[in-house]
């Protein structure tokens, strides 16, 4: 059960915003032989991790059509229905995030502007060890498409007949995926950020996992290849106060302890009594869970706090960083204005975490373990780069030519001032 703490000054949360994971040089030292394998033996290597991991053989690693076909009559009409309003909500709200080209004349005669242009390759890993994760595929791939990436490519871990969740071909399929592969773990990172014989090369990797695709992640980052951002183990920082609805909050928590055993989720109030109510309901709760065990594991690394007040309260929660932050407060728009590191907030008793996850149209591949205070979660940008143009005209280079070769020379670099003189002269002549 969770650990209750109460009051705890300013010097012990450090201590109390540590994550339950584990140490990356450790996991680094694990996972570099994968990744070294399967970057010099391509299939044959990503075969073995395979069978050894995940316990099964696979002869292609492709997904077929019959395949794509097959999952497509193995999914419920009800639950296609869902999948596509979500898609609805999601492709809405990243499609505001296109920004027009804006030319601007910052000298007269000289005009900048920048263009976002489509990451050309790009691969999603798509967790569905312990559960199918195909809304991750929603998240990852509408963006993506929209962005115009060419080539997308996606990995998820077989089961132990060797083939993907029906839903996971399914969502691939509806967004129009068809480089979509069985293998998962570190195997499939290096898969995709060297290029086997069957899996693609890529030039950016997608997607949230366990500690070990991280560290993947991480050490392909090194060698090249670009990642979205460092996603371990899933976490939410509840602040609340006795306006909430402990029922609720207790729902939350449960909700992303039962993601997986190294989850880690956090209660933060000025309300000692809604913390005693909030563990009640757990009780409550956590018996009628399919994955209880998993959850109780979760609740074990992690704590409600109780603060004087709830700007102390918030105070923690910056300093946190939570993946994700619910607000549920009497006050919540005025502590809104007060986050300054979280991933993605709710705000109100009735925006649980869960509409995030699926459904509401904002994305839930998000920075964990204290990297929201300098990561952003997945966006249409992510998907991009953004080049940067400039024109200088005659004008242009009249204008701002003196100022360019002062600069220059001043740093000692001539050649870069004559590549302004000699433009000047000809103008002269």
């Amino acid at each position: 059960m969770m650990q209750k703490v109460i009051n705890p000054p300013q010097s012990e949360w450090p201590r109390l915003c540590q994550r339950a994971g584990k140490n990356y040089a450790e996991l680094h030292k694990a996972v570099l032989p994968i990744i070294q394998d399967v970057k010099q033996n391509g299939d044959r290597a990503l075969r073995k991790y395979v069978e050894r991991f995940d316990k099964v053989w696979v002869d292609n690693f492709r997904v077929t059509e019959a395949e794509f076909a097959e999952a497509e009559k193995q999914v419920s009409e009800e639950l296609k229905k869902a999948i596509k309003t979500a898609k609805y909500n999601i492709a809405k709200f990243h499609l505001e995030q296109k920004e027009a080209v804006k030319k601007i004349e910052t000298t007269e005669g000289v005009i900048c502007w920048r263009r976002s242009t489509p990451i050309a390759k790009v691969g999603l890993y798509i967790p569905s060890q312990s559960a199918p994760l195909f809304s991750t595929i929603l998240m990852l791939g509408i963006p993506a498409n929209m962005a115009g990436c060419e080539e997308i490519v996606l990995c998820s871990t077989p089961n132990r007949d060797g083939k993907l969740h029906p839903v996971i071909l399914y969502t691939a399929h509806l967004l129009n995926i068809r480089h979509v592969f069985k293998c998962g773990g570190a195997q499939a990172i290096a898969a995709m950020a060297y290029g086997t014989e069957t899996v693609p090369q890529v030039y950016k990797i997608f997607g949230p996992s366990n500690q070990y695709v991280t560290a993947a992640k991480q050490l392909v980052s090194e060698d090249g290849v670009a990642i979205d951002m460092t996603a371990g183990p899933s976490e939410l920082l509840v602040l609340a106060d006795d306006t909430a609805n402990p029922v609720f909050v207790a729902a939350d928590l449960l909700s992303q302890a039962e993601h997986g055993t190294d989850s880690q989720v956090m209660l933060a109030t000025s309300s000692e009594s809604l913390v005693h109510a909030v563990l009640q309901e757990i009780d409550q709760q956590l018996p009628l869970l399919p994955r209880q065990d998993i959850a109780r594991q979760s609740l074990s690394k992690s704590t409600a706090l109780v603060f004087a007040n709830l700007q102390e309260a918030m105070a923690f929660s910056n300093e946190y960083a939570p993946e994700h932050l619910i607000i549920a407060t009497a006050n919540e728009e005025v502590l809104a204005e007060k986050v300054v590191n979280a991933g993605s907030v709710f705000l109100g008793n009735y925006s649980p975490e869960s509409a995030g996850d699926y459904a509401s149209g904002t994305n839930h591949t998000l920075p964990t373990e204290g990297f929201a205070k300098s990561f952003s979660g997945v966006s249409l940008d992510s998907f991009v780069k953004k080049i940067t143009f400039q024109r200088l005209s005659p004008k242009g280079i009249r204008n701002l030519g003196p100022v360019i070769e002062i600069m220059a020379e001043a740093e000692g670099l001539h050649a870069h001032k004559n590549a302004v003189t000699v433009r000047l002269k000809a103008l002269q002549s």
